[in-house]
């Protein structure tokens, strides 16, 4: 059910509709699960040419997205999830093709082995079934999406924001042009056809059982609907509270550069360090530069009493301030006693998604990799290596911060599941 989108209209016709698309997604399913590794390989290199030869188109439909989101009042973070450009097209384009060549999942044998019976056991990587991905401004996720899911061997179902949803068609649109010279069903890959936030409802109801996990991306609203309202599997994916510790003995160079690389980068991103905070053994060498350092950046700071006396363009900070996503120039900033309050701080206030520790101390570092309960813990490295671009993944549909099936990075591995295979030669149990 690929036809050009269109506004659907009536309850009764939508639940056709997407009835429709669970049906046909759940038969292409089928497909590609045994689709040979060359073949989807072609369909990637397809999608890839694709999204070059139809840029203009893309950033024509993109340019109508970011026109009528700043109309609305979008922040200018907000914009920048949202805005593509050649460079960003051409990223798209360069992900297709990383996610190309890994290795192929489906099929690789995890264990195996040998019962006293002589029965041979082996555990197998298989995909998942039918992914959907409901995700918000990000039109990037699209192509991330269907491509991850396509060399897993999964149909999905995408689900993009009303803001990007001419951006997200047009990206589509180069998809399954790729799907199609490839001899691949051009469900395998579906994108919704309408902004009617019931879609979703229905999405999370399961679409008759033909969707097999709900991957969220998006802020803390969809995340809660998600969780509150899904009937089948979710990947959790919480807000990035993502913390940046420096630690007394932190090298100052090095303190600065990742604390303005983590929280500035790309301030809009999952990834971005929403707290900053300093070792009070070394907060009269660290505290004043770092502080500067981001005011000077025009990073807003709502800092404690500590942070506040630094510097007068500091504004005091709420306790809500402490578990706030910002996703824009604005940054909570605190002294603590060392490594241990710092955990403690991590492990109340945070999401357990991404979190740094920047010191010279070792020990203090593997304390703090081994005990701080985030997805992604980095010691002397900017937290927004948080993507599976930068793990080698090719791309990734999100970043899981649950314990169950994956957490981290979702990539090509993080969407399949295992069956057990069991050769004999007669055996039976007694």
């Amino acid at each position: 059910m690929n036809a050009p989108l269109k506004t659907i209209e009536g309850s009764a016709k939508l639940a056709a509709t997407m009835h429709l698309l669970g049906r046909e997604a759940r038969a292409a399913s089928r497909v590609l699960a045994l689709a040979p590794t060359a073949q989807k390989n072609r369909a990637l290199a397809a999608m890839a040419k694709a999204i070059r030869d139809t840029r203009a188109a893309i950033l024509a439909a993109n340019a109508q997205d970011v026109a009528e989101a700043a109309s609305a009042g979008a922040t200018a973070a907000f914009l920048d999830r949202l805005a593509l450009n050649a460079e960003r097209i051409e990223a798209m384009a360069a992900s297709l093709t990383l996610i190309r060549k890994l290795k192929n999942p489906v099929g690789t044998v995890m264990a195996s082995w040998r019962r006293p019976n002589g029965m041979r056991i082996e555990r197998v990587r298989v995909p998942l079934g039918v992914v959907g991905v409901i995700y918000e401004s990000r039109p990037n996720v699209t192509a991330d999406g269907g491509a991850l899911c396509l060399k897993a061997g999964n149909a999905v179902i995408l689900r993009g924001g009303s803001e990007s949803f001419r951006s997200a068609g047009a990206i589509h649109a180069a998809l399954v042009e790729g799907l199609v010279a490839a001899g691949l069903p051009a469900a395998a890959i579906t994108l919704v056809p309408t902004r009617d936030r019931a879609a979703v409802g229905m999405m999370l109801a399961g679409l008759h059982g033909a969707i097999d996990v709900i991957v969220p991306r998006g802020g803390k609203n969809l995340v809660a609907r998600v969780q509150t309202e899904a009937r089948v599997p979710v990947f959790a994916h919480l807000e990035g509270v993502c913390h940046v510790y420096v630690d007394g003995k932190a090298k100052l160079g090095m303190a600065k550069a990742i604390v303005l690389n983590a929280k500035m980068r790309r301030t809009g991103v999952c990834g971005a360090a929403e707290t900053l905070l300093v070792d009070r053994a070394g907060a009269a060498r660290l505290l004043k530069p770092l502080v500067v350092m981001l005011l000077d950046a025009d990073c807003e700071i709502r800092g404690d009493a500590a942070v506040q006396a630094v510097d007068r363009r500091v504004k005091p900070v709420s306790e809500t301030d402490w578990s706030m996503e910002y996703l824009d120039a604005i940054i909570t900033a605190g002294v603590v006693e060392g490594v241990e309050a710092a955990i403690a701080h991590i492990e109340r206030y945070g999401s357990h998604h991404t979190d740094a520790i920047v010191t010279d101390d070792k020990a203090a570092a593997e304390k703090f990799l081994r005990e701080v309960d985030s997805a992604i813990v980095l010691h002397n490295a900017s937290t927004q290596f948080a993507d599976g671009g930068e793990f080698g993944f090719g791309a990734e549909i999100g970043i899981a911060t649950g314990k169950l099936h994956a957490r981290g990075p979702v990539g090509v591995e993080q969407l399949t599941s295992f069956k057990y295979r069991i050769r004999g030669n007669g055996q039976t149990r007694p």
